[in-house]
């Protein structure tokens, strides 16, 4: 297997040549260290089909989304479910003066991008309008969450100001796995939190963090505690993204752990989504672990129940996925304008 070896060019942090060749075969290469990709939602959803659920549950554009990462091979975890290369990222420190600028970042996003959509406009069943769309038009949603982890990009602000000052732009969504949170609090001094901030929840005690997240800090369970502490205060669109992985993490016990540290938190939206065994995670994981509607549904269910200020409002069965709302949020569930 190809292992990431940090390497430095012009002052640069990047790719091993590689590695380069691994990530080339998925993914569209951003510069240094970045990367955008485009998921089969955002195929379908130019072929005519609804997209993904973020579209069903919050209105995003999903045929002008651009997924994608400022640190696409950079991680301070190493997540058993997740089924981007984790074997190959290496935690490091992104220095100022070492990544690329935001400006670029979001430019050859957008070139990339349309690099990747070149050849989805002949295929058959296409929507020529929303193809036309998706390829000439600025994308309107930013999902900065394809791989890696983005809050240890030290210029993460800067980019969402940049993404936010852009009238074609509706939504920006963030997602970490809440091991920076002065990250965050960066983001929220300097007026730059995205549209819609998730955290990645996947453990529920700290023995079961250490299995399943390793995190590359000793105090990593500290930190993620901190994070969810920090969502009481933060004036965006706060998530918790709950990833159930079947015979692993979703005791009865474990119920009662989420309940109270969502119920802290006060997000404004969780999502339960069932682990799907694509990708690296198949080595790790596989099929068996996957929790499927007919036993993801009765699970949240009874999370629900210890949940006072929470309500089940919708699920999505083809993402196997369903979301609760927090019923004293001020937030409507579709998003307007970031």
């Amino acid at each position: 297997m190809v292992r990431i070896r940090e390497s430095y060019k012009k002052g640069k942090i990047t790719f091993s040549e590689a590695a380069r060749k691994q990530y080339e075969k998925s993914y569209g290469i951003v510069g240094s260290h970045s990367g955008v990709q485009i998921c089969l939602w955002n195929k379908k959803s130019i072929k005519g089909h609804r997209g993904c659920y973020k579209v069903k549950f919050y209105g995003i554009d999903c045929h002008r989304c651009a997924q994608m990462s400022p640190t696409l091979a950079w991680c301070n975890e190493g997540c058993i479910f997740c089924w981007r290369p984790m074997e190959w990222m290496k935690k490091t420190n992104f220095e100022v003066t070492e990544v690329d600028e935001p400006d670029l970042i979001i430019a050859e996003t957008v070139k990339q991008r349309k690099r990747l959509l070149s050849g989805i406009g002949g295929a058959q069943g296409a929507d020529r309008r929303k193809f036309d769309e998706a390829f000439r038009l600025f994308p309107s949603h930013w999902a900065i969450s394809l791989s890696g982890e983005p809050t240890i990009y030290p210029k993460l602000s800067e980019m969402v100001k940049q993404l936010r000052a852009r009238k074609e732009v509706r939504s920006i969504f963030i997602v970490t796995n809440g091991q920076e949170p002065d990250a965050l609090k960066k983001l929220n001094k300097q007026k730059a939190l995205p549209t819609q901030l998730y955290l990645s929840l996947a453990a529920s005690n700290e023995e079961m963090f250490k299995k399943i997240n390793r995190s590359v800090y000793k105090d990593g369970w500290k930190r993620l505690n901190k994070t969810i502490k920090l969502l009481t205060k933060l004036p965006c669109r706060r998530v918790i993204r709950l990833t159930i992985i079947k015979g692993v993490n979703d005791s009865e016990t474990a119920i009662e752990e989420y309940a109270k540290l969502i119920e802290k938190s006060t997000v404004d939206f969780v999502e339960v989504k069932s682990y799907m065994a694509l990708g690296f995670s198949r080595k790790r994981l596989g099929p068996k672990h996957m929790a499927y509607p007919e036993y993801l549904k009765p699970w949240t269910e009874r999370l629900v129940t210890r949940m006072p200020n929470y309500r089940l409002i919708d699920e999505d069965t083809q993402s196997q996925i369903l979301l609760l709302k927090n019923k004293n949020s001020r937030y409507e569930n579709f998003i307007r304008k970031s």
